[in-house]
């Protein structure tokens, strides 16, 4: 019987368990936290967007997204469907793509994969923290902190260092460097971003639906509608979050990082020019603030003048049309310059990671030491929002488990 180490219990990690224990493995979960799954219980603001059923390499960053081809296409949404059924957990399969447990709790997830893990014979230490993973001839050395064990495979699904908050830590880059893997430097991504502007703070608090462009090096490279919400270290909401990898990618390689906000992506600019005239015309005794009031939040306002330089007094019939062209391209393409991320704290998963040109993409053992194998975020794979990342856990925690009862 093969006698298997997975160093962490998040999503890959309990979903290699569990393969590999059906398939007559003697598995061990190592999780340093006091309970497996925590960042499971949080995704979602706790419903769980557990995957996505358009996944392919398009939805995945790194340096080589195709590594991700073969495991989703292994772990398909009908096979991901019918597992889900076998370990008691339904489905809400929304329109989009994205897929929740039906009773819209995260909980339900964790739940379930427990069970399952426990009912194949798992063995879950929680609160032992591996400090080291060596190998000698055919079998390795797993070191804890309350002693040390002998495998025949290891599995590292340690995750990333996104939310330490949850129990997050680099672990799993050390483990790997100690084997020879490349690491391809680390960034937060799906995270809210950080402005050079004296305005946004006094803004924090505002929400609106935007058109975000995002700009590296003065060329537009994405778009994105949805919500934003000014904060006082700069803005968040959902859009921001979809910019967010591209964003923090390109500032961890010095690249100059900028957004374009589209305040009323609805209209183009001619419309836009003829709305405000019209506007202006019904009431061309209000000052501009109070007349665009009807359009924009009003904090929005404030500022967007300011940029303007228009006096928020200012009574609307005095405005001239270069004035009225000025503030449509303004509301159109108000643009903020983006200096940072807000972190690994605030972030839900994180770019770079083990370099996958030294894991074999069929079995993610390792290409450089026989019998170690990676899953998960760990990788230098990550995904957009909406259940791809959890895609990816799924389906490369299975094929490693598998694997390694075999092997």
């Amino acid at each position: 019987m093969k006698h298997i180490a997975i160093i962490g219990g998040g999503a890959s990690g309990l979903m290699a368990a569990l393969f590999a224990a059906r398939s007559g493995a003697n598995v061990t979960i190592y999780e340093h936290n006091n309970a497996v799954g925590k960042k499971i219980l949080a995704s979602g603001n706790g419903r769980c967007n557990i995957i996505n059923t358009t996944a392919t390499h398009e939805d995945y960053a790194g340096n080589d997204p195709h590594f991700v081809t073969y495991a989703l296409k292994q772990l398909n949404f009908h096979y991901f469907e019918k597992f889900c059924h076998s370990i008691g957990l339904l489905l809400d399969i929304k329109e989009d793509g994205r897929c929740y447990p039906l009773s819209n709790e995260a909980k339900s997830v964790l739940i379930s994969l427990k069970s399952a893990v426990s009912e194949a014979g798992v063995k879950i230490i929680t609160e032992s923290k591996v400090t080291a993973i060596t190998k000698n001839d055919s079998h390795f050395s797993v070191q804890t902190d309350q002693g040390k064990q002998r495998y025949n495979n290891v599995l590292i699904a340690t995750g990333s260092e996104a939310a330490p908050q949850l129990g997050a830590t680099a672990d799993g880059y050390t483990f790997a460097r100690s084997f020879g893997h490349e690491i391809i430097p680390t960034y937060p991504s799906l995270v809210q971003l950080h402005l050079n502007s004296k305005n946004h703070p006094k803004m924090a608090g505002v929400k609106t639906t935007a058109e975000v462009t995002l700009i590296i090096d003065n060329k537009r490279c994405m778009n994105v509608t949805g919500d934003i919400l000014f904060a006082a270290y700069g803005i968040s909401g959902l859009a921001i979050l979809d910019v967010s990898q591209r964003a923090s990618h390109a500032l961890l390689h010095k690249q100059r990082v900028s957004i374009s906000l589209n305040l009323l992506p609805r209209y183009d600019r001619e419309e836009l020019v003829n709305i405000i005239e019209r506007l202006f015309a019904s009431v061309p005794k209000h000052d501009v603030h109070t007349a665009l009031c009807g359009l924009l939040p009003a904090k929005i306002i404030t500022y967007l003048l300011e940029d303007a330089a228009i006096a928020l007094s200012t009574t609307v019939s005095s405005l001239t049309p270069k004035d009225v062209k000025k503030l449509a391209h303004l509301i159109g393409e108000w643009k903020f310059e983006v200096v940072d991320t807000h972190g690994f704290k605030h972030a839900e998963v994180s770019g770079g990671g083990v370099s996958t040109a030294q894991v074999n993409n069929k079995t993610m053992e390792s290409k450089l030491v026989e019998g170690l194998y990676f899953a998960g975020e760990v990788l230098d794979i990550v995904g957009k929002r909406g259940g791809y990342n959890f895609n990816f856990a799924w389906a490369s925690g299975m094929i490693a488990g598998k694997e390694m009862a075999k092997k």
